[in-house]
């Protein structure tokens, strides 16, 4: 009946709708503000607003054949003849070159309409209480909604799209978007914006991957010249050139002094520049740039690529040996193999040598001081392995190996000392003996592909008439609607629950309950369960091991939340250390999950098994970090796992780890500020960060850096979160026994580290890292949340080892 009341009331509103039919002010010369209840219409050319000293014009600008941004650019042209726009109300949803408006409505808020449509296209959402508000461009090219209290209702220094100018704060609320290219001026791939550790950088969020690519990844915020502590987050450039940023980053432009024409873009290369107009106003010129070598921007050329720097050509991108573009008018897509993938350990593969290559990022494992023949069999012993990345650290005065899942990142300079193996089926390469590296451009011959928006338009005499008969058949439609739906909805409430979840899973193969009942053996093969689920063994029509979830509270809103929230949980990540899912079974009252198999089962079936020795409890350490990190700080949506705890890490043939279990995750906000929503503690006791049993405490991704420290140490110990001596009468939950243990350290005790580590590993382990992987899970299960790193943080301390 609700649903009902919902629809006839959205039916009245269209009914009550009236449209605006005040226009802007019909003179000759351009308004300086808007006001209440006019109109800005992208027929007339002349409906623009301009800053007092005529240096900046808001108004429509035409961004393709027939369509327009709302946007704000330098009134005087550049000696091409273009305009450089600054800001842009509705980049990603240009609007029709006909009837399309702004209008400053009379309850004070500004709505942005395409033609006819009802809905509209971009707004402010502000309410203006004294009924004086006004629109207005000043000389430092903010558009700004005003009452008449001079109270800032809106301003467009607030929302930046790609540029701030001088005095425009950058703060936490915003973030800064290239371009994607230099005639589609929609959102591209790369991001200027303050992280959650308080820093100021830029990322690629690209198609498949993401990855911050400045400050340098490789060094820690401080060694970067980044300071985490500060108390906001601010950054802007002002009129002599000095770029502040409240995480301590500082510079001067290379013409720094009084100069108002000076902008800061993050252009379409991803590279951040400062442009600063010459004396005649006719072109701008770079006066500063974050990346000296724009080959070291991540995702420049996109999978299975390189990019090279040559002086004469600039940035140019080349293709791996025998593979070929995907898009030959966009390298952000990569290349793609022109082999077929041969089957995994059949012993059909070799290996390309390429001298000079880099790629960054995306490794399997790390490998130091190993010859070059361990290197190849690690690599050809992993499926997913693409090839490795071979080179000598000179500080270190050792080879390091890097198995890549993604060759992605690449970089060629014959200044680069290291190489590059490609894993290549053997076939190719001897039929192939004298195939070169392929060198592929962009196809841009021709004009440059435009926005083309199609539309039908009414005649004006027709128009009344037309809109009251269509109206008419839409409420007359709706009603009947109304009344099909309702007649299923209290008959069919079922049908439209399963509906609800194909919508939520698309993406994912759909399986009948029938396929999965046979591919289990009648749910025969058990092989783990939980509170909410039975998990079992299958092998799926195509031959696939696969891991069937079963839940078992599939009518409860438990069980329905549950399976909700891992298919829209899993369905935007990919990660090698977090588990894939396959695909899904929502069929009447079965909703079950399905996933790869893991071979070796979860760390708590391993955790007293002597197959878990030093080298792969680190790796799992350090794989289950990167996990949790990316699902922290890289993914475009970041997640919390709520449930860190050893049967929720699974360990694949080569007992590296993958996160599972993503039932009580939950997304939150990039500001880092925490999340007011959960509405109860979320995880399993002994795992739970002690902020889940205070009301007043936010939940940041610090309760999953807390579960990860507790996983650590009981790995490490081989004893229980809750109990982890009986010494003295009394049992001591683990963290406190390792905490007492570690201080006898500072006195004097040299066998501190002995009394810890789980007796299984008989001593074989190396105790300096040992050592380092105690405290650095320590410090991730501290009380207090702000004095626990994040995950990045905690794998930069693993990969470095570095004592703290």
């Amino acid at each position: 009946m609700d649903l009902l009341l919902h629809l006839l009331m959205l039916v009245s509103l269209l009914l009550s709708q009236t449209p605006l039919t005040t226009s802007s002010s019909s003179s000759s010369s351009p308004p300086y503000a808007l006001k209440l209840g006019s109109s800005l219409f992208v027929d007339n050319k002349d409906d623009v607003l301009i800053s007092p000293d005529n240096v900046f014009t808001a108004g429509f600008y035409s961004v393709g054949n027939n369509a327009f941004c709302f946007s704000i650019w330098f009134t005087k042209p550049l000696s091409t003849g273009s305009h450089t726009v600054v800001w842009m109300a509705n980049r990603d949803a240009p609007v029709n070159g006909k009837r399309s408006t702004l209008s400053l409505t009379k309850t004070g808020n500004l709505v942005l309409q395409d033609a006819d449509q009802d809905l509209p296209i971009w707004t402010t959402r502000t309410r203006d209480l004294t009924d004086s508000a006004e629109l207005k461009l000043n000389n430092s090219g903010n558009l700004y909604l005003q009452s008449k209290d001079k109270h800032i209702l809106w301003q467009s220094f607030g929302f930046p799209t790609d540029t701030l100018l001088p005095n425009q704060p950058l703060t936490k609320e915003s973030m800064l978007v290239s371009s994607r290219s230099k005639t589609n001026h929609s959102s591209g791939f790369y991001r200027l914006f303050f992280d959650s550790d308080n820093v100021l950088r830029l990322v690629y969020s690209g198609p498949k991957v993401t990855g911050v690519y400045w400050p340098n990844p490789e060094l820690r915020a401080w060694d970067a010249g980044r300071s985490t502590y500060g108390s906001e987050r601010t950054a802007a450039i002002d009129t002599f050139g000095r770029f502040i940023s409240s995480d301590g980053w500082f510079f001067n432009t290379s013409d720094d002094g009084i100069q108002i024409m000076r902008r800061v873009t993050i252009d379409i290369d991803g590279n951040l520049r400062v442009y600063s107009l010459n004396e005649n106003r006719t072109f701008w010129k770079v006066t500063w740039q974050a990346m000296a070598q724009t080959c070291m921007i991540h995702g420049s050329c996109g999978e299975n690529s390189t990019c090279s720097n040559e002086p004469t050509f600039g940035r140019k991108c080349t293709c791996l040996p025998y593979h070929k573009m995907v898009d030959p008018t966009d390298w952000s897509y990569g290349c793609e193999p022109e082999f077929e993938q041969s089957l995994c350990g059949n012993g059909e593969d070799s290996f390309l040598h390429l001298s000079h290559f880099d790629f960054y990022g995306y490794d399997l494992k790390y490998l130091p001081n190993v010859t070059l023949d361990v290197c190849k069999e690690e690599c050809m012993n992993m499926c997913s392995c693409k090839g490795f990345q071979y080179k000598f650290d000179k500080k270190q005065g050792i080879f390091l190996c890097y198995p890549k899942f993604l060759l992605l990142n690449g970089f060629s300079s014959v200044s680069f000392n290291g190489s590059l193996y490609l894993r290549v089926p053997k076939v190719t390469l001897s039929s192939n003996t004298t195939k070169a590296t392929r060198e592929l451009g962009l196809n841009c011959s021709g004009h440059p592909m435009m926005v083309e928006l199609e539309r039908v338009y009414d005649k004006k005499n027709e128009r009344g008439s037309i809109k009251f008969l269509l109206l008419f058949t839409y409420v007359f439609g709706a009603l009947e609607v109304v009344c099909i739906i309702y007649f299923f909805y209290k008959t069919r409430k079922s049908v439209t629950k399963s509906q609800g979840y194909l919508q939520a899973a698309s993406g994912f193969e759909r399986f009948s309950y029938r396929d999965l009942r046979k591919a289990s053996e009648n749910f025969s093969m058990e092989i783990g369960r939980g509170g909410g689920a039975i998990v079992y063994k299958g092998v799926l029509s195509d031959n696939r091991v696969a891991a069937i979830k079963r839940l078992k509270e599939a009518n409860s809103n438990q069980g329905e939340a549950e399976f909700l929230a891992e298919i829209s949980t899993l369905g935007k990540l990919n990660h090698m250390n977090l588990i894939d899912i396959w695909g899904y079974c929502a069929e009447g009252k079965h909703r079950i999950l399905v996933y790869e198999y893991m071979e070796n089962g979860s760390l708590e079936e391993n955790l007293h098994s002597k197959k878990l020795n030093w080298d792969k409890r680190f790796e799992v350490a350090l794989g289950t970090a990167k996990g949790l990190a990316y699902l922290h700080e890289e993914c475009l949506e970041w997640v919390l796992h709520c449930d860190v705890k050893p049967h929720n890490i699974l360990l694949d043939q080569d007992y590296l780890p993958k996160v599972a279990d993503f039932g009580l995750s939950k997304f939150f906000d990039r500001d880092g500020r925490g999340n007011s929503e959960f509405t109860k503690a979320r995880g399993t006791r002994g795992y739970m960060a002690p902020e889940w049993f205070f009301v007043s405490l936010p939940i940041t991704s610090k309760v999953d850096v807390y579960s990860y420290g507790v996983v650590m140490l009981e790995m490490i110990t081989g004893r229980s979160p809750l109990g982890g001596d009986l010494s003295g009468g009394y049992e001591r939950p683990m963290v406190k026994w390792v905490r007492e243990k570690v201080a006898d350290e500072y006195g004097g005790k040299s066998n501190w580290i002995e009394e810890i580590v789980d007796s299984t590993l008989k001593g074989e382990y190396d105790r300096i890292r040992m050592g380092n992987l105690i405290k650095v899970a320590l410090q991730c299960a501290e009380e207090i949340k702000d004095a626990r790193p994040t995950m990045s943080q905690v794998v930069d301390m693993l990969l470095r080892g570095e004592e703290l």
